[in-house]
């Protein structure tokens, strides 16, 4: 014997209900998994290579808390790109998980508070480097290596 009308009704609304759920779980869980893995380098100087193994050409220096992207891993040795764009490899020992930014502006305010109503208490420059401390949707509070601590706009850093 057939379904009954009402019982397909059910049946549709539990298959929207269940796509509904799977939906929700997707949009949450999508964006962490999808996020990019950040490292920063944990070291005085650490060589940035052109493959990965210490016979490799050293295409520069980096310094510490330099911010990079991991594109892959083989063995002890990362695959990063800079906030430049530009791709290397480096030792993985050689970095942590703490998260910093790199100013990718020609020049960023940084202010006492999060927004532009707060008083600039300095400048950076294209290149330097913050130690990320808490973020806002469009803005971050960091500090410099020198202890200089405050708030820049989002827009003006690339990092973590």
């Amino acid at each position: 014997m057939g379904s009954t009308k009402s019982e397909n009704r059910r049946r549709q609304q539990a298959g929207r209900q269940t796509f509904a759920v799977i939906f929700l779980l997707l949009s949450i869980l999508m964006p962490a998994v999808c996020a990019a893995k950040m490292v920063s380098v944990a070291g005085a100087e650490v060589m940035f290579r052109s493959g990965p193994s210490d016979s490799n050409e050293v295409k520069w220096i980096l310094t510490r808390g330099f911010p990079l992207q991991v594109i892959k891993s083989r063995g002890k040795w990362l695959n990063v790109r800079d906030f430049e764009n530009d791709e290397g490899w480096v030792y993985a020992p050689l970095t942590n998980a703490t998260p910093h930014m790199i100013v990718n502006a020609k020049v960023v305010n940084i202010r006492s508070g999060p927004g532009e109503k707060y008083r600039i208490i300095g400048q950076a420059n294209y290149g330097v480097v913050f130690r990320t401390l808490e973020k806002t949707k469009t803005w971050v509070k960091v500090r410099h290596e020198n202890g200089k601590t405050g708030w820049i706009t989002r827009k003006g850093l690339w990092g973590w």
